[in-house]
């Protein structure tokens, strides 16, 4: 119908009759004027758990006839209050996802590489599960087992006690690896070799008074998003909201000061602050110490001798000063992080005087850069000077959450899995130039990008892959490597719910069941000063042919593995898993996964003679019902009193652990720690190479030819990488800042667009070293000068038809690791992706359509 004038008038001018009749017809047009009788959806809250990104959020899911409709945190939860983020409302789209894996496939095309077409056939599991153990026993019968490689993505602590854990061991592999070195694990170092704490921290953010947000964005991404957000207004009123970031995040937004940070300077910043509290007598005096005659003798560029001043719960500072802090007055920092002097003196002052209820935290932009380690100490160690360790309103290790241990599997490993179980790992730890010392151990931290480098110096080595929830030729650095590798892989098989690019390399694929909705496990999280064991359960009915490739599908690979002559795993785990409840042992895949869950959280709900911490649980089916296990909160000052566990027991500013480390690395290859260190690219000489210090950010690429330092961040709907297939994730992607919907954005400062010739939405090309991607351009001065920011998550040539442009060959947008080199912080083994180590090259190539 047309509105015209006399339409309209005929319309208005039967308001009267709208108002007594239910119905007005008028020219054709209907409408409605009584309210349809509603009421509460019907349905119920199951509880489980997110794991959208580490924190592993409680959460509970709606199931209404059978399907999950609506994602809540738990009610009972401590740690996230009740609240989800955005990534677990996403929960039902990634469920429901029409382009999943919805029964096993076998590649019937020998040729691999992208933009080819594996040219699958839909398979039974009973054929796909006969094929793989065929493979694996192969290995077995030639003495060969550690040519099988097992790669697990991020999951929970089921996952890697089975897959992870008992498969490759009892098999015979060392070759058994995570993908947390492409995450965010050098941050570890930093508490780790101060204060003995190689974890991610908690913080008592309803105490504090001073939040510093260093190289994170607690609001968008990474950990304690629900806790953050809910108590954004109490932060605002009672403290101050600080941001060091050289983007414009949301963090950024919500501070009352944002110092936006040269890329890979933030050391000297942390050199600066802690200058200033030194000289300014801020710092905090019952944790650290004070000088015995009580006159502050901290004097820019004048040493301290050591035995004027009296450490408490420290060791070293004294020495960090005269090394290292005495001469970073804040006008060096400022021209070294291009900040200002004043802006850096105001918020040491602000730190200080809110002393020791500061957190700062440190995220991965501080330290996922090839000196990242002796960044992270340096960083971390405010937390020292500040008090803030362990106390009121600052930072701390996290309470220990509650779970249980599987039974050991020693005397089932068999002799050739003891000759073969112990050899050298593919990823390099251990190397001369690659300690990866996590948890102070050398050769404990995972190199997982660099096992790619070695499949293509070694391609006959792997001949049988297994990976769950993993695509790593789109998640890690320099990913073409990746993609190279698999091409030379005989036999790949993929456990994963998406078809990734990863997939598109395997031979055989198992659909795994989406955990958040699907599975069943127990998965342990910590936040807001609690740990929690909460339980992954169905929430809705499975619709395709799925399994759950952490327990269904481990126990159905033993049962073909026992028949064709491998019983080993089989017998373990129908001989040693018993329900602690009712001793039964599993006979089947369903009842082995209800067994290991149950173990896994059985202390958080079977009562025995010790009282249980935490949440009072009445048994399994009330931890059912409430779908998660609060522990009891967290306890101040536990270490304080020389209770550090480092050697010293106390928070040490020269670390003894470091010193180890690296003197035994020097050991085991006839040289010096200041060779090693070389050999890993670091500055450090002599006792700077054990302690906080600032070094010069290493970067990628000639200045010249590319003269941008690129930032890489993460988008708050990125659910681990997996959900660029969402349309709500495309949709809302406008929430990111600076970010378009359905759009992948490179963000440039306009004076540097201007020089260039750019205007806003122009398609551009974004070269480094090793790569080259295209996007549209933002304008955007939430960017500094001689820097461009760009959010990972764009860039899929499969993963789904959203994700991709053409599923299986074109990309939409660009994908950030195609453009960022492979690099390593070697102290820890972790992958690089921050502190503008990639320099780039943008050059326009047209205008948008």
């Amino acid at each position: 119908m047309k509105l015209t004038r006399r339409v309209f008038m005929q319309l208005t001018g039967s308001a009267a009759l709208m108002v007594s009749a239910p119905t007005v017809l008028a020219q054709g047009l209907s409408v409605k004027r009584l309210p349809l009788p509603c009421s509460p959806a019907e349905g119920k809250w199951i509880g489980s758990a997110c794991q959208g990104c580490t924190q592993y959020c409680a959460i509970e899911v709606f199931n209404q006839n059978g399907r999950a409709t609506r994602v809540r945190g738990n009610q009972n939860s401590k740690g996230n209050h009740g609240f989800c983020c955005p990534r677990g409302h996403l929960i039902p789209q990634e469920n429901y996802d029409p382009d999943r894996i919805k029964q096993p496939l076998k590649r019937t095309n020998p040729q691999k590489g992208r933009g080819i077409d594996p040219k699958w056939i839909p398979i039974s599991w009973d054929e796909a599960l006969d094929i793989v153990a065929d493979k694996m026993v192969e290995l077995r019968n030639a003495g060969e087992p550690e040519r099988l490689l097992y790669l697990k993505g991020r999951y929970g602590n089921t996952s890697h006690a089975l897959l992870y854990g008992t498969l490759t061991k009892l098999f015979g592999s060392p070759n058994n690896f995570s993908t947390s070195a492409l995450c965010a694990e050098t941050e570890k170092m930093g508490p780790g070799y101060t204060q003995g704490l190689f974890s991610y921290r908690d913080y008592d953010l309803g105490n504090s008074k001073c939040v510093v947000f260093w190289g994170t964005d607690p609001f968008a991404s990474n950990r304690q998003v629900p806790n953050v957000i809910s108590r954004l207004g109490e932060l605002q009123k009672k403290g101050i909201l600080i941001t060091v970031d050289p983007r414009l995040s949301t963090a950024a937004a919500k501070s009352k000061e944002w110092l936006p940070i040269l890329p890979g300077t933030d050391g000297a910043l942390a050199n600066a602050i802690a200058h200033v509290l030194l000289t300014e007598g801020l710092w905090n005096k019952d944790f650290v110490g004070d000088f015995a005659d009580g006159k502050n003798l901290f004097v820019p560029g004048k040493t301290v001798d050591p035995q004027a001043f009296k450490e408490n719960n420290t060791l070293g500072l004294i020495t960090y000063w005269n090394e290292e802090a005495k001469d970073w007055t804040p006008e060096r920092a400022a021209k070294e992080c291009r900040l200002d002097a004043e802006q850096i003196r105001r918020v040491a002052k602000a730190m200080g005087q809110a002393a020791p209820n500061v957190i700062v935290w440190m995220g991965p932009g501080v330290c996922m850069n090839p000196r990242g380690t002796y960044t992270a100490m340096v960083v971390h160690a405010l937390n020292g000077i500040l008090g803030s360790v362990d106390n009121v309103g600052g930072t701390h290790d996290p309470v220990k959450s509650l779970s249980g241990k599987y039974p050991s599997m020693d005397k089932y490993i068999d002799e050739l899995a003891k000759a073969h179980g112990k050899g050298k790992k593919i990823d390099g730890r251990g190397d001369l130039d690659m300690p990866a010392a996590m948890k102070a151990k050398l050769g404990s931290g995972v190199v997982t990008n660099n096992i790619a480098n070695y499949m293509l110096e070694n391609p006959d080595f792997v001949k049988v892959m297994i990976s769950s929830w993993t695509n790593t030729p789109f998640a890690a650095a320099d990913g073409k490597r990746w993609e190279k590798a698999l091409a030379n892989v005989p036999f790949f098989v993929h456990m994963v719910p998406f078809p990734s690019e990863m997939t598109q390399f395997a031979d055989i694929v198992l659909p795994s069941t989406f955990n958040a909705a699907e599975g069943m496990g127990a998965v342990t999280g910590f936040g807001s000063m609690h740990a929690w064991t909460s339980l992954q359960q169905p929430t809705c009915d499975r619709i395709w042919d799925v399994k759950q490739e952490e327990n269904e599908v481990t126990w159905l690979l033993a049962e073909k593995l026992a028949k064709k002559g491998w019983p080993t795993l089989l017998n373990y785990y129908s001989t040693e898993f018993v329900d602690p409840e009712t001793g039964a042992r599993p006979t089947n895949e369903k009842e082995f996964q209800l067994i290991t869950t149950k173990i896994a959280s059985a202390p958080c709900w079977l009562r025995t003679s010790k009282p249980i911490p935490g949440d009072q649980i009445n048994g399994w089916e009330d931890f059912r019902k409430r779908g998660m296990h609060n522990s009891a909160p967290q306890v101040y000052k536990k270490h304080w009193g020389g209770k550090f566990p480092t050697p010293s027991g106390k928070f040490e500013f020269v670390s003894g652990d470091l010193k180890k480390v690296l003197e035994a690395h020097a050991a085991k290859y006839n040289t010096t720690p200041d060779k090693i260190l070389d050999a890993c690219h670091y500055q450090a000489k002599g006792i700077k190479g054990w302690m906080p210090h600032y070094e010069e950010p290493l970067r990628h690429g000639e200045e010249k030819q590319y003269p941008f330092l690129f930032i890489d961040h993460k988008s708050r709907l990125n659910r681990e990488g997996r959900s660029a297939n969402l349309p709500w994730m495309q949709e809302f992607k406008k929430c990111d800042a600076g970010d378009r919907s359905w759009g992948d954005v490179l963000k440039i400062n306009p004076i540097d667009a201007k020089a260039l010739g750019i205007q806003d939405n122009d398609i551009v090309e974004i070269s480094s070293p090793v790569g080259t991607i295209v996007t549209e351009v933002k304008l955007w001065e939430g960017v500094g000068p001689g820097t461009v920011a760009k959010a990972y998550g764009q860039g899929h040539w499969a993963y789904g038809q959203i994700a991709a442009k053409e599923y299986g060959k074109t990309p939409r947008g660009g994908n950030n690791n195609e453009i960022l080199v492979d690099d390593y912080d070697r102290l820890s083994g972790t992958s690089c992706r921050n502190g503008g180590f990639t320099r780039v090259n943008i050059k326009k190539i047209s205008q948008k359509l």
